[in-house]
């Protein structure tokens, strides 16, 4: 377990570095991602298991992953008196929000509908 820690370690520092020299607007750790998920689908298509511990370790990470939200709902209900007097603009913020989203995603679907319908 400890190895598959420092091997997912490892790719976020990797990644860490790449946005740190290059100045990419991406977050490290999502650079760190994407090259993980690349080495480990080489991995497999090479037939080594070099990433066994890595996929381990991030089982492990999962299965406790709900209690990292433990912390924002002790939040919510130690200032619940904030939340109730801002809850009109912050009702605006999620909607607005939920808008935005849904239009980048269905601008992103017809322009890789598009793409893909060129070649």
């Amino acid at each position: 377990m400890i190895k598959g820690i420092a091997l997912l370690l490892l790719f976020q520092l990797v990644g860490e570095s790449i946005v740190f020299s290059s100045g990419i607007p991406l977050p490290g750790p999502v650079v760190g991602l994407v090259l993980l998920f690349i080495a480990m689908q080489l991995s497999e298509v090479a037939g080594i298991g070099l990433f066994n511990e890595a996929e381990t370790a991030a089982d492990g990470f999962l299965s406790n992953l709900g209690l990292l939200f433990v912390p924002a709902g002790v939040g919510i209900v130690a200032l619940w008196s904030e939340l109730q007097s801002q809850a009109i603009i912050l009702l605006a913020i999620l909607v607005a929000s939920a808008l935005l989203t849904l239009a980048a995603t269905v601008w992103t679907f017809i322009a890789v509908k598009r793409l893909m319908g060129r070649s």
